[in-house]
């Protein structure tokens, strides 16, 4: 699969980089009404959708061309992008676009509802079909991928999501501090997906976010196979994650850009 960083900055949208958004992209059968036997296609999902990302996401790919939407938790700088994404498939020129699966955590359709300022029912309802993630979720299988959520420990719930194609893994933490849970779903990745919102120098509140030096302890722990750090704060220089980072974790470990790809 292939991994596009359409924004990563932490907490608010920063100089150089939308809040999260994360697009994954995969070939897997074309299963279009009238498509060919065999036909492949390439299928598109979305890790969060965080202020600032929609616009960015159009230098990547057609915004209608997204399969689905997996948000990690409801903070703004994780979802509330698809509000304007509602208002693109309702009135796109083209006409409104057929329901997108969009899943989250409990509550996900009536958060952003009141983002928007809709009734709940129907909310954004017409536009997107919401799922929440649940306890002992099964993976959730879109075209060639398979996701599954790990609850992870933030102040509101959040999840760590561990995305598998052709047998490839790649694994987002979400926003989350160090826990068992994050742990289980970086177990073996091929590409650690981490936030580092933290430093180890300042005196942090407990269960927000990891450190630098957090996320390669879990790397490590996990054996994961490249350490990708997201999500640090425009106040923050990102060269101080990643010099925590690599005093835990000694394998291939970079800091991600906005616009950067990687080939899992």
């Amino acid at each position: 699969m292939r991994l596009t960083v359409v924004g990563c900055a932490g907490s608010y949208p920063g100089p150089d980089s939308p809040a999260s958004c994360y697009l994954l992209e995969a070939e897997g059968p074309d299963d279009a009404p009238g498509a060919a036997a065999g036909a492949t296609r390439t299928w598109r999902i979305l890790l969060d959708l965080g202020n600032g990302s929609l616009g960015a996401l159009h230098h990547h790919a057609d915004p209608l061309a997204i399969d689905a939407v997996f948000v990690s938790h409801l903070h703004p700088d994780h979802c509330l992008d698809l509000c304007g994404y509602y208002v693109l498939r309702k009135y796109h020129p083209q006409g409104a676009q057929p329901r997108i699966p969009v899943w989250g955590p409990d509550g996900t359709a009536d958060r952003l509802a009141r983002a928007y300022d809709l009734p709940l029912d129907p909310g954004m309802n017409e536009e997107f079909d919401f799922s929440d993630y649940a306890l002992e979720q099964p993976p959730i299988v879109v075209g060639p991928f398979s996701v599954l959520p790990f609850e992870v420990f933030h102040p509101v719930t959040a999840y760590a999501l561990r995305v598998t194609a052709d047998d490839r893994v790649l694994t987002y933490s979400g926003d989350t501090a160090p826990c068992l849970g994050l742990d289980h779903a970086a177990e073996g990745a091929d590409l650690f997906l981490a936030e580092a919102a933290f430093r180890e120098v300042d005196t942090n509140p407990p269960g927000v976010h990891l450190t630098g030096t957090d996320a390669g302890r879990i790397a490590t722990r996990a054996s994961v196979g490249r350490l990708v750090l997201t999500h640090v704060p425009a106040w923050f220089d990102t060269a101080d994650a990643r010099a925590e980072a690599v005093t835990a974790y000694d394998g291939p470990t970079d800091i991600a850009v906005a616009g950067a790809t990687y080939e899992v």
